[in-house]
């Protein structure tokens, strides 16, 4: 086991010893948010055949080469067509049908003028400009042609690509399974029950917010229970939730304290230790373990520890396992709106909100930044990242965001 380690360094431990869960195959009303564990080809055109962009009349285009507002193509209509229907009748030189915005190009035209621009004489119409061959028509397959990769293995499937499928008549699709998260609360001052609380308990409010992240990103968060401050009461709850879930992540029970049992508990149940302590702040007493081929992730107690953790560490982990190909928090380069007037002889992470500043990134902060504040994580979309050794930081620091939404 490895101690002191940094963010880096846990992060890329953790990755290592995870992989995507198994895949299914799912309708695509029931795909939102999934992640797709294959490419997808287009086994058809979008559209699927020429069609008019416009209202307005079809025709030949080599019938308006010498046409002018002197010397009109005149032709004759002798169709309409609405979207949905097919002309029955072919266009020649001499003629035209009238076509409504998306109706298929009859046979024999190749170019299409507006319904304004048009002057109708009865059964007649007079063009009076050059047309070329395509013009106004949108060609079959110049959206999507058959055969073209629409979607890649680890993509999201969000609306728009699943409204792209059904376009092009899917109506299945194999997606990774929903990674299963076991949460386990340690602590004899936790209360899991409603109404008055007892003297000297607190409310178990970090699990609900963890059930709540697990959802978000498409895990299925599996509440295995919550321990008191006994070894053998942590280790049934350890196993329990290596045999329901994928991954285990625990709360509470990290640091060096007499009460803090979660790593003997770890080794008790034969556990491999990968590292214990990170060196950030928050969140230093933090652990990770695997046995089994699964991972348990220790955090802190202590609710923003433990919340800006996950958020590091966690997010990244519960994507691979959903399967997406980018499962890294996205960083950038933001501008610190507040002061901070801490020094941070460790590397420090502020949680704030993501703002457009005078047409630049900004962050805010989002509160008080001490370690047991949750309500700092209300509205934190970013987390800040202060280097070592900076001292206190004046409004329009330029410092690295990494995006926590």
């Amino acid at each position: 086991m490895r101690e002191y380690v940094s963010l880096e360094e846990a992060r890329d431990m953790l990755l290592h010893n995870c992989q995507p869960a198994e895949s299914e195959c799912l309708d695509l009303t029931a795909a939102l948010g999934r992640v797709l564990c294959e490419d997808v080809l287009a086994g058809e055109n979008i559209p699927p055949f020429d069609r008019s962009s416009l209202d307005g009349y079809a025709f030949d285009a080599r019938a308006t080469l010498m046409a002018s507002r002197e010397q009109p193509a005149v032709l004759k209509v002798i169709e309409a067509v609405a979207a949905g229907s097919v002309a029955a009748q072919r266009v020649t030189e001499n003629t035209a049908i009238r076509v409504m915005t998306g109706a298929p190009i009859p046979e024999g035209a190749d170019a299409v003028e507006k319904y304004e621009n048009i002057e109708l004489s009865g059964a007649e119409i007079r063009i009076t400009s050059r047309f070329r061959p395509m013009d106004n028509i949108i060609k079959a397959g110049e959206d999507v042609r058959e055969g073209d990769r629409v979607a890649e293995q680890g993509m999201v499937l969000e609306p728009p690509l699943l409204g792209l499928l059904a376009a092009l008549g899917v109506t299945r699709v194999r997606v990774y399974a929903k990674p299963a998260v076991a949460l386990i609360s340690t602590g004899d001052e936790l209360s899991d029950e409603p109404g008055a609380l007892q003297p000297g308990k607190i409310r178990n409010s970090t699990r609900i917010t963890l059930q709540g992240f697990c959802t978000r990103l498409g895990a299925d968060p599996v509440i295995i229970g919550t321990a008191r401050d006994e070894v053998t009461q942590i280790m049934a709850l350890l196993e329990a939730g290596l045999e329901r879930a994928d991954v285990v992540i625990t709360t509470g029970g990290v640091s060096a304290g007499d009460y803090d049992l979660v790593v003997e508990a770890v080794r008790r149940i034969g556990a491999e230790l990968l590292f214990w302590k990170i060196n950030i702040k928050p969140g230093m007493p933090t652990l990770a373990a695997r046995k089994d081929g699964k991972v348990i992730l220790g955090l802190s107690g202590n609710p923003a520890s433990g919340l800006v953790v996950f958020q590091l560490l966690a997010i990244p982990l519960i994507r691979k396992m959903a399967g997406h190909r980018a499962y890294h928090l996205a960083t950038l380069e933001a501008v610190l709106l507040d002061g901070f007037k801490k020094p941070s002889p460790a590397r420090r992470f502020l949680r704030g909100q993501l703002v457009l500043a005078n047409g630049q990134a900004g962050v805010r902060l989002t509160g008080r930044q001490g370690n047991a504040v949750l309500s700092s994580m209300v509205g934190c979309d970013v987390l800040l990242e202060v280097p070592s050794g900076s001292g206190p930081l004046p409004a329009g620091a330029r410092l690295t965001a990494f995006r926590v939404d």
